[in-house]
Parts: structure tokens; C-alpha cells; sequence
């Protein structure tokens, strides 16, 4: 039997979707469109390189979404399923064949059609060279093969349906006829990309990068004729261009972003800090100390989170209020009814903190400071990324509120690679860090809480469901394994939520419509994810 994609709100960009973004292939006479580009600055970064590669990590900010496409786009912010290059999917055999039926009509740029083995190719090649298959792609499936002129089959070594949300959204398709070609497709910087998406490259230069509308896209001619990539490599630089109206899509950290943004043209100048993963508290369980669900307790009460949103985060990030980490808008369907845990348990009540140490058998030694029955001072480095201004706040508040209950906390500011080895290798006591995300609660915790987790936790309950999970599609059955997890991270706590992690994005209306909001959460609004940003700049309309 098999079981076929039921996506609720499945739309496609530019023609398929004029009734919303306003594009289609009628020709454009605004004179706002010709006399403007849209400009954009994706992110501060060293002068750009000329890498239209698509596998490769320093490929230019455009290569994937505006010049090459994945099957299908997966909204992180909203409900929306796209399909690209793909127009639907089905499981069969007990959820470990995945078939495809592509999109009929496209053409690469150079005029020619796409094809059946070129998507097979494109998955192929992830195997010929491994170095290229940074998404795991052939650790997961044994053969991906043509079916039809149409359709493409991919066959799962074990069943992982949550897998194909990378599977057909994070691999770009290529042309056969010319990655065939190349001798070393790692290296190649493929300076004359030819590609699906709905643009094509104008000109490169390391401070401008310019895109125009690719004629042949399957979606029709976007209305956004010309888009310009400008390069910045200081924050300064680029909100003194932001804020003068040189910029019109950026996504900048910008403390009092009403006063140094929105004031400056307030007709026009807006913003969304759309919502990302929570940020999390990381204590290492392996630690005896922090490995005792009553100091985690302790800890998270002794925690004023609404000073981190206030003073470390300026207002913009707002405090975790969730015992089950879940904060996205996405994941309020999954939210258990029913939870053990009081809705307060996130709340900062430091004389809980107090109480649940002494009910536990601690006792403050001479210098104030908690120690066990046996004698352990509950003392711990708390690890953040050195330069990270924000989360160096956050962690010097949490080290002040931790000392008031009688926890002692020594901030160590590391540079990033030794942050990130301690946390991946379990050789720290606390720090603070991110969470994964993604269509379904699954992917924050299989990163809290499956084999290879920050901070070590182990368990049999959460490790099955994760796997029940992985091999089945029947939304009933999921919602059931989501509830029994996220009940055991409320009661448990193997990580402390701290905040409701946002992106920055900064946009101004003035030549352009029909940015993505809160309102309006159709596509993931900072200009450096794809291919979200091919998303939003095809449904952009210039003003009359």
C-alpha cells in the first residue's frame, strides 16, 4: 500500500501563485522595476568570490535558489510546502521507496529540458565523489534511479521518512550534459552557471554581484527584473547603507532597530525577527553534579530569563515559556495537552531554586555556595562563543543570578572552534548554544536528544520514539511519539530553555511589495537561506 503526500497548503512561486504574489509571465511595464534594483546585502563577508559552484560551501549567496533549484522548498516559518522542480511524492514499501514525479516543461537556461537523468545524475554524482555529499545523502539510500521520463525512485536503506525534507530540499539539481564534464566538480567554480532557477547571472565583480530574469524559467519572468548583491564586511558600513535607503533586503543585528532603522524613513522602513530554534542551557550530564535533575531545577529556576531578553538581547529574543523546548509557530500542533509539568517551570523564582537544593540534602558552605551531602560545591565554567555580545550578556546576567541562589557559574569566553569542539566532544560542565529546526519537532530533538547530543544525554524511552519515528508516515502515530518525548524533556530537563531565538531581517517597501511577515509568513526572510530567498524575491512586486 502505498502512502501519498497530503500537503494542505502546497503552493508554487511567481505563475502559480499570481493570485498571491501578484507575478506571472505578462510583461511589466512599471518603470519602478527598469529604474530600481532590487538590492541586497546577503550578510557581512569578505569581498565576493567568484564560485557559482552549487556544491560547493563558498559558492556565492544566489547559486542555490535564484540560479539552481532543489524538488521542493520546505517553509521553516510557515505551512507552506513548495514544489519546484518536483510537483508531488509517494512512500511505498513500508516507508523505503520514495517516488517523484517531476515537474513537466522545465528548461535549464541554455534552453534545453531537464530531464529524468538529470535529477538522477544529481544525486548520483553525491556518490561518485563523497566529498560533495555533505548531506549524508548515500548513508541514508542504497539507489536513486529513472522510473519514467517524469519520475525518479529513491530506495532507503532503513526507513526515515523525516529524512526527505533533506533529501528533495537540500540537493540542487545540475545539468548531466555539463557536470559530466568536470574532471573535479569540487573545485570547479563554474563561472557561466546554467541552471532552473528564476535567474541568471548578469555580471561579478568582488564588491557587486548582479542577477537578471532568467527567460526560460518554468515559473514564468519574475517582476523583480534585476537583482543586485552588494558586499559588506562590517556591521557599520552596512547599517550606515541600510539606513540611507541604499539597501532594500539585509538581515543585520541592529540594537534599537526603531531609532536606528524604522525612524529614518517609518513609511517604509520595517522589519520581522521571524522566529528560529530556542536557545538552550547546556549542562553536561555526564558531570555528577549536573547529571541530578534537582541542580538543573535549580539552575533553570534561578535564571531570570526576561532579563536576558531585555538587557542581553535587547528586547528582540523573547523568553523560553515552554517545558518541552517547542517555541516554534510551527510546532504549536504538536504541543502535548496534558504534560506532568507545570506551565510555570521556566519561571524565575529564586527562592524555589533555594528550596529545592535544601529539600535535596545541599547546604551552603562558608562562602555561600551549594554544596551536596557529599561535600560537591556546586561550582561550574559556563562556556560561550568569545565576540558573541549578546550571549556574552546573557551569560555574565545567568553567572550574576546564579550566585544569588548560591551556584557558582565562571563565564569562559572561547574562540568558536574550541567552543564547538567542547560541546560536540562533551568536554564542558555548562554552556549556552542553539537548537536544530525544522518542518517537524523531530529535528530539535533528535539533536537534544538523539545519539550525538550536546550534552550527553542517554535514554531508552526518547532514543526508541526518535526511531519509531523516523520509519513512519501516519501523522496520528507521530503526534503520539512527539507526546511521549516531549514529556520526558519537561519532567527531566536535559537542557535548560532560555530564549526564542530569531533571524534578523530588515526590509524597506518603498520600490518593492509583498515581503514575508509575520503576517505573511510564507518563506524563511533572511537573504542568505535557500533557497528561501529565490521564494521571497518571486513574490515581490515593484510599486507603481
Amino acid at each position: 500500500m502505498k502512502y501519498r503526500s497530503t500537503i494542505l497548503s502546497v503552493v508554487a512561486p511567481v505563475a502559480l501563485m499570481a493570485g498571491v504574489a501578484g507575478c506571472g509571465s505578462t510583461p511589466t511595464t512599471q518603470a519602478s522595476a527598469v529604474q530600481h534594483p532590487l538590492v541586497v546585502v546577503p550578510g557581512l563577508q569578505s569581498a565576493f568570490l567568484d564560485n557559482f559552484n552549487p556544491f560547493s560551501s563558498s559558492a556565492l549567496t544566489g547559486t542555490l535558489g535564484l540560479i539552481y533549484e532543489p524538488l521542493y522548498y520546505f517553509n521553516t516559518v510557515g505551512p507552506q510546502v513548495y514544489p519546484l522542480l518536483a510537483k508531488s511524492y509517494q512512500w511505498s514499501q513500508n516507508n523505503t521507496v520514495l517516488t517523484v514525479d517531476l515537474r513537466s516543461g522545465v528548461k535549464w537556461s541554455n534552453g534545453k529540458p531537464m530531464t529524468a537523468s538529470d535529477v538522477v545524475y544529481s544525486y548520483t554524482i553525491l556518490k561518485k565523489y563523497p566529498s560533495l555529499d555533505v548531506n549524508g545523502v548515500w548513508a541514508k539510500i542504497s539507489s536513486v534511479s529513472e522510473t519514467s521520463p517524469n519520475s525518479v525512485q529513491f530506495v532507503f536503506k532503513t526507513a526515515d521518512v523525516p529524512y526527505l525534507e533533506t533529501l528533495l530540499g537540500s540537493i540542487y539539481i545540475i545539468p548531466k550534459s555539463i557536470w559530466s564534464q568536470q574532471s573535479n566538480p569540487a573545485q570547479d567554480t563554474n563561472p557561466a552557471p546554467v541552471g532552473t532557477g528564476p535567474y541568471l547571472l548578469k555580471s561579478f565583480n568582488p564588491e557587486t554581484v548582479t542577477f537578471k530574469v532568467n527567460p526560460n524559467y518554468w515559473g514564468g519572468a519574475p517582476k523583480v527584473k534585476t537583482v543586485e548583491f552588494l558586499d559588506y564586511t562590517g556591521n557599520e558600513s552596512a547599517t550606515l547603507a541600510l539606513t540611507s535607503g541604499k539597501v532594500d533586503w539585509t538581515g543585520l543585528f541592529l540594537p534599537n532597530i526603531n531609532k536606528v532603522f524604522v525612524s529614518k524613513n517609518a513609511n517604509y522602513n520595517k522589519y520581522w525577527f521571524s522566529p528560529s530554534g530556542p536557545l538552550m542551557l547546556y549542562p553536561n550530564l555526564k558531570n555528577p553534579l549536573l547529571g541530578q535533575l534537582a541542580v538543573r531545577q535549580a539552575i533553570s529556576y534561578a535564571i531570570n530569563r526576561t532579563q536576558l531578553w531585555k538587557v542581553g538581547e535587547y528586547g528582540y529574543e523573547p523568553p523560553a515559556t515552554s517545558p518541552t523546548s517547542l517555541a516554534l509557530p510551527l510546532e504549536n500542533s504538536w504541543l502535548a495537552k496534558n504534560l506532568s509539568v507545570k506551565k510555570d517551570s521556566l519561571s524565575y523564582n529564586p527562592s524555589k531554586a533555594i528550596s529545592i537544593l535544601e529539600k535535596n540534602g545541599y547546604h551552603k558552605n562558608s562562602q555561600g555556595i551549594f554544596v551536596s551531602p557529599s561535600g560537591q560545591p556546586l561550582q561550574f565554567t559556563l562556556e560561550v562563543p568569545a565576540g558573541w555580545t549578546d550571549w556574552d550578556t546573557d551569560c555574565s546576567l545567568m553567572a550574576t543570578q546564579l550566585q544569588a541562589v548560591g551556584i557558582k557559574a565562571t563565564v569562559e569566553q572561547l574562540a568558536f572552534g574550541a567552543y564547538y569542539s567542547n560541546l560536540s566532544t562533551g568536554n564542558y560542565q555548562l554552556a549556552m548554544s542553539w537548537t536544530d529546526m525544522g518542518a517537524t519537532p523531530y529535528y530539535l530533538y533528535r539533536g537534544l536528544l538523539g545519539q550525538a547530543n550536546f550534552e550527553q544525554w542517554s535514554n531508552s524511552t526518547t532514543q526508541n520514539a526518535l526511531a519509531a519515528f523516523k520509519t513512519s508516515s501516519s501523522p496520528q502515530q507521530q503526534h503520539q511519539l512527539m507526546n511521549q518525548i516531549e514529556e520526558i524533556t519537561a519532567r527531566q530537563l536535559p537542557a535548560i530553555p532560555l530564549l526564542n531565538g530569531v533571524n534578523w531581517y530588515e526590509y524597506s517597501d518603498q520600490y518593492f511589495t509583498g515581503w514575508p511577515s509575520a503576517s505573511n509568513p510564507y518563506a524563511a526572510p533572511q537573504p542568505w537561506t535557500d533557497p528561501a530567498e529565490a521564494i521571497v524575491i518571486t513574490h515581490l512586486t515593484p510599486r507603481n
